[in-house]
């Protein structure tokens, strides 16, 4: 099971980085707008529209028996003590079984965009749909930058990235905020059905460029 993620970048995605942001790092990919661009973020509407859209857009790209792997980056001070003491308390609200903590698994990476100030722990979890609180995740991601009790991590100086990955389908779902959600594909046909479906929801500053690829 370690070697389960780097195997299947390497295989799938010719080893890009697992870094935002996603749809520009590789093609086909797909970058939709979540949130509605007219809406003030403090409308009620606002981070609704965001967390519906972002629900949607999972369960359209994931069955209820593809393999999945739930990896969240967190990211932190190298000599962040308390993180090292306490490691699970980010997965502890979104994972339907506690015992399940104990196959977490875990890895100190070094992520190209920071310094070696800055830490980063992947937590990778094998699973279905089934097995995860997937709506209170996405809510959680959509509200991180505002005042709400739905946050990923309470830990000071510390951010967290949530990757979705579909071995199945061989596609990957990236939530980055409340703005926009990327999903990249092995293959374009794996997601033809989302840029036909929720064409409207595409980000136009990167429409042409998906155009291009999917017409």
């Amino acid at each position: 099971m370690p070697d389960k993620l780097p195997s299947f970048m390497d295989q799938s995605f010719n080893g890009i980085e697992l870094v935002p942001a996603l749809f520009y790092a590789w093609e086909p990919g797909l970058r939709f707008e979540i949130a509605d661009p007219k809406s003030s973020n403090k409308e009620s509407n606002f981070l609704a529209q965001a967390f519906e859209r972002s629900k949607a857009l999972f369960d359209a790209a994931f069955n209820e028996e593809d393999e999945i792997l739930l990896v969240t980056d967190l990211i932190t001070w190298r000599n962040n003590s308390f993180i090292r003491k306490k490691p699970l308390n980010v997965y502890q609200k979104y994972i339907k079984q506690p015992q399940a903590l104990y196959k977490l698994q875990l890895e100190d990476i070094q992520l190209s965009e920071f310094d070696d100030n800055i830490t980063t722990r992947r937590f990778s979890y094998a699973c279905r749909k089934k097995d995860i609180r997937y709506p209170q995740l996405l809510q959680a991601i959509c509200y991180q930058d505002f005042d709400h009790p739905s946050t990923i991590t309470s830990y000071q100086g510390s951010s967290a990235q949530i990757y979705l990955i579909n071995i199945t389908q061989q596609l990957i779902y990236h939530l980055y905020d409340d703005r926009g959600c990327d999903i990249i594909a092995a293959d374009q046909e794996n997601i033809r059905f989302l840029y036909e479906q929720y064409n409207d929801w595409i980000l136009d500053y990167d429409r042409d460029k998906i155009d291009a690829v999917f017409k």
